[in-house]
């Protein structure tokens, strides 16, 4: 398959899939978490999405796309530590927590994976050399 967009690529998909479920989880939590657990864990977890975003749209820099590759592995440890937290603090079923986990696992294989493979996304111009 050719990747057209950002939005093709497994590791985007698998990204917005961790996000859309820590919203849906996040939504039965006490109010009280509204402007600290919540809102840290959607921000984290919507920021992979982004940086990957990013990344993407800069790949004809190798360094900056792998900049935002590791801020995107960055914000999905943030993310899964506020996944641990919620745990801690009760708001998560075992079932829901292995689920976030087992979605945090697949983006982490595939962010890990890209950032080892970084000069295989990267495009081919001459702009690095200018």
């Amino acid at each position: 398959m050719k990747i057209k967009n950002v939005q093709d690529l497994e590791l985007y998909q698998a990204a917005f899939r961790l996000q859309q479920a820590i919203f849906a989880a996040s939504k039965q939590w006490p109010k009280e978490e509204t402007y600290s657990l919540i809102d840290q864990v959607r921000r984290s977890s919507r920021s992979i999405g982004a940086n990957l975003s990013e990344a993407w749209a800069k790949r004809a820099y190798p360094a900056h796309f792998l900049s935002k590759l590791t801020d995107a592995d960055a914000e999905l440890a943030e993310t899964r530590h506020w996944i641990a937290t919620a745990v801690a603090c009760s708001y998560l079923s075992d079932q829901a927590e292995a689920n976030l986990c087992a979605l945090a696992d697949t983006v982490g294989r595939k962010v890990g994976a890209m950032i080892l493979k970084s000069d295989q996304f990267c495009l081919a111009v001459g702009l690095a050399k200018r």
